[in-house]
């Protein structure tokens, strides 16, 4: 849902600092979420793309467009465009974008050291319990720290 309600303009890139504006996140709220440089480059080429096919690209206008209604694409033509691409990278049918969603918060989370307070300000939760699913032990640390065990 927060995906399909973007518009060109709540995207700000200012150096190398990135963020997105989500207007209505879960619970109505608004919130800034944080992106390293290299979205950079990646915004300005989908935007680029857009031009190309001549999409508006103003600050109001929709970020992903729907060809059938002209205005914001709606969270089922994204999931299925998610899971035409997913498809095609031979991920398996059960991947769904909550699933980035998911592996972005593990990942930021074990990038900003188990900064669980980080993690719940990018997702939007208002409960810190929320986002605790995301400390649960994962695989590879625990392989890591058990190598430490023994050394």
């Amino acid at each position: 849902m927060e995906i399909a309600q973007l518009n060109c303009g709540d995207i700000f890139i200012q150096d190398d600092i990135c963020s997105v504006l989500v207007r209505r996140g879960k619970g109505g709220k608004k919130r800034l979420v944080r992106f390293d440089e290299s979205f950079k480059q990646h915004y300005e080429e989908y935007i680029r793309w857009k031009q190309t096919m001549g999409e508006p690209t103003t600050a109001g206008e929709p970020l992903l467009l729907s060809s059938n209604s002209g205005d914001h694409m709606c969270t089922r033509a994204i999931e299925k465009a998610f899971k035409r691409t997913a498809a095609k990278a031979g991920l398996p049918s059960h991947y769904s974008i909550h699933c980035l969603r998911h592996t972005y918060a593990c990942q930021i989370y074990r990038a900003s050291r188990y900064n669980l307070r980080l993690v719940q300000k990018q997702l939007g939760h208002s409960s810190i319990r929320t986002t605790e699913v995301y400390a649960d032990v994962m695989e590879p640390d625990t392989q890591e720290a058990l190598g430490r065990l023994y050394k």
